[in-house]
């Protein structure tokens, strides 16, 4: 894996650690409210499914892990993680904010075109 690829894929393990701290325990606290723009009734409201929300994130995080811990064994594995990231990403940005498909997806496209590059 070329240095670039390796680059986007960690910041996409970090988004998505940092996404699982954010939806899973700080969703209804000032921070977590500003940074989604919610309302605390709303906060207070959805906070088992932000919590929800979190454990994919982290579910993400982990199989992006757990495919460069297995090195080129893991490339499957890696890309299959981010094209999970993608889609969320690309859905999140087409019916929640377009912002999410800047955070979520690009960086994971990034790190998919880099991958495939590192192969060739």
């Amino acid at each position: 894996m070329n240095t670039l690829a390796l680059v986007f894929v960690s910041i996409v393990i970090f988004l998505h650690i940092f996404f699982l701290v954010l939806e899973m325990f700080l969703w209804d606290t000032p921070y977590g409210r500003r940074v989604f723009g919610t309302k605390q009734a709303f906060a207070k409201e959805s906070k088992a499914m932000a919590a929800n929300q979190g454990l994919y994130n982290g579910f993400l995080a982990v199989g992006l892990i757990w495919g460069l811990i297995l090195g080129i064994e893991g490339f499957a594995i890696t890309v299959f993680f981010l094209c999970c990231v993608i889609m969320a990403g690309v859905f999140g940005g087409i019916t929640v904010n377009k912002r999410i498909f800047f955070f979520q997806a690009v960086p994971a496209i990034l790190g998919l075109v880099f991958l495939f590059l590192a192969q060739s």
